[in-house]
């Protein structure tokens, strides 16, 4: 069998036209990634993402971004739609319940993105919300301060992993302090060193066992002064020895307006920077193509990483999910979701 290639592909609508198909099978992308626009009902969903595996001829991971709240592309009528993170974490009398209700809400996500063929959950946030932040990320953060952050990320990865669903950490190193929507321009982030370690990297460190993380697309003048660090060398080196994370690292969205450049140029630096993996979102089959060509195969140490992250999707054992519902009521004073 073939090297994958080094990054996550979508596709535009629901099915897999046969041009996809084909594309996919040609160039083996490492996994794929769901958004709205491929969703209509479960069974639907499962054929899809039966097609997509099949299509590569393996067991690729299948990603989404179902957060709850203001992202989640599973939704109502077929699935739960949830409170933003940050309101359920306040909602709960204390922090050991805000992380059981975590868990079990994670846990049941986990439990209805199996059943469609969805093995890979790009949540928990670990991100510090503060006044600030902008308003896109703030009420996806799990908390303002460390502790309540590490507490809801934690809960939430391990509802994931009981459910069979790899998480995946983000945005590393820290995104909290953005003041700008990444996905249309490049916030800048001048706090001091010593700050941004104990505060905005520490959630990160306390979390660096996760199987795989996604990046950030902002500059950190501090650490680098001219690339964000999803493309800065620094602060990957930064990822890998100061913060301590040795799974898989996965760039955010690389067609984000964050960036500077072409989608290959932002693929290839990305790569030359140390991620293992490029996101890409859209379903632009020429885009996707020219990132293709520009990540190449994954390389040793990321196929290690890989195969490790991998290794953690086990079945999950079997639950009660009316007694987990009724727990979370307890837990939440009934007001569960959104």
């Amino acid at each position: 069998m073939s090297v994958p290639a080094a990054c996550i592909l979508g596709c535009a609508g629901p099915a897999l036209t046969p041009r996809e198909r084909h594309f996919f099978a040609r160039t083996q992308p490492w996994g794929f990634i769901l958004f709205a626009r491929n969703v209509e009902d479960p069974q639907q969903l499962a054929a899809l993402t039966a097609e997509m595996r099949d299509a590569v001829g393996r067991d690729a991971p299948v990603l989404v971004d179902q957060e709850g709240g203001r992202v989640q592309r599973l939704g109502r009528p077929h699935w739960r739609t949830w409170r933003p993170p940050l309101d359920q974490m306040a909602r709960a009398r204390d922090l050991e319940a805000a992380a059981r209700s975590m868990f079990l809400r994670y846990r049941l996500i986990a439990q209805e993105l199996l059943a469609c063929g969805i093995d890979t959950d790009c949540a928990p946030m670990a991100d510090i919300a503060r006044p600030e932040t902008h308003a896109f990320l703030r009420n996806r953060c799990f908390g303002e301060d460390v502790a309540s952050v590490v507490t809801g990320a934690r809960a939430a990865a391990e509802g994931l992993l009981a459910g069979g669903v790899l998480p995946v950490l983000k945005h590393i190193p820290g995104h909290g302090r953005a003041k700008l929507d990444s996905h249309l321009e490049l916030p800048v982030v001048e706090t001091p060193v010593e700050t941004l370690r104990g505060v905005d990297f520490a959630p990160f460190q306390a979390l660096a066992d996760l199987p795989m993380a996604m990046t950030a697309h902002l500059r950190y003048t501090q650490f680098d002064p001219v690339h964000p660090a999803t493309l800065s060398s620094a602060l990957i080196r930064l990822i890998r020895d100061e913060i301590g994370f040795d799974g898989l690292l996965m760039s955010d969205d690389i067609s984000m307006q964050a960036l500077d450049g072409s989608v290959a140029t932002r693929s290839a630096a990305a790569m030359q920077a140390g991620c293992d993996v490029v996101l890409h979102c859209n379903g632009d089959l020429e885009e996707m193509a020219a990132v293709v060509e520009s990540v190449g195969e994954l390389g040793d140490a990321a196929a290690h990483r890989a195969v490790s992250a991998l290794a953690r999707r086990l079945a999950p054992a079997p639950i009660d999910i009316p007694a987990m519902e009724e727990e979370l009521r307890d837990l939440l004073d009934g007001d569960v979701y959104g």
